[in-house]
């Protein structure tokens, strides 16, 4: 982590606050390794899949919907894919670097800016499945985009910086509106 950010701004209670407000929709998504995570603030064995437990837990704490970010890094991977391609065609800058890790993209900015074109232009997954809710899942559910919360349960808190980053924001308004860490949402629950 370029920023030794080992512990997390907290924004539980903002997201109480959020989830108690009738008159948007709660979205959260989380990451695979939450799953696998989670279950150790309450005693459990590292690695166990809570998945199911997770899903429970975030439903009962008011979201309306939860997803699994998996199914947006299975897009990003194809939109990797296809951009790997057009460079491989077309002359593009290779190698192609990629990473779905914030604090990864940061250290590159920061420390390695030659090597920026040669990063990969896809979102990382936490970014496409938020832009997507705002974008598609709202046409889906037919709700206004600005009346949707989108919450992401990440394991890094590098992630909150990315939430954060203006170009990521789709027509004016942030994508993922907040992140909170494993830890966070374990202390929600």
């Amino acid at each position: 982590c370029p920023t030794a950010a080992f512990l997390e701004k907290n924004y539980t209670q903002e997201l109480f606050e959020k989830l108690n407000d009738p008159d948007i929709v709660k979205v959260a998504q989380f990451a695979p390794s939450v799953r696998a995570a989670i279950g150790e603030a309450f005693g459990l064995e590292p690695g166990r899949n809570m998945e199911g437990e997770l899903v429970a837990a975030l439903r009962k704490l008011g979201f309306d919907y939860v997803f699994d970010t998996q199914f947006a890094a299975d897009l990003t991977i194809m939109e990797e894919g296809s951009e790997f391609l057009e460079r491989l065609q077309n002359g593009g800058v290779l190698p192609m670097i990629t990473s779905c890790s914030s604090a990864w993209m940061k250290c590159m900015e920061q420390f390695y800016a030659d090597l920026i074109p040669n990063i990969s232009t896809c979102k990382s997954p936490m970014s496409m499945q938020s832009a997507m809710t705002k974008s598609y899942f709202a046409k889906k559910i037919g709700v206004d985009p600005k009346k949707i919360l989108s919450v992401a349960v990440m394991c890094c808190t590098a992630k909150k910086y990315e939430a954060a980053r203006p170009e990521l924001e789709v027509d004016g308004m942030r994508s993922t509106d907040i992140v909170v860490t494993t830890r966070e949402a374990a202390w929600m629950i």
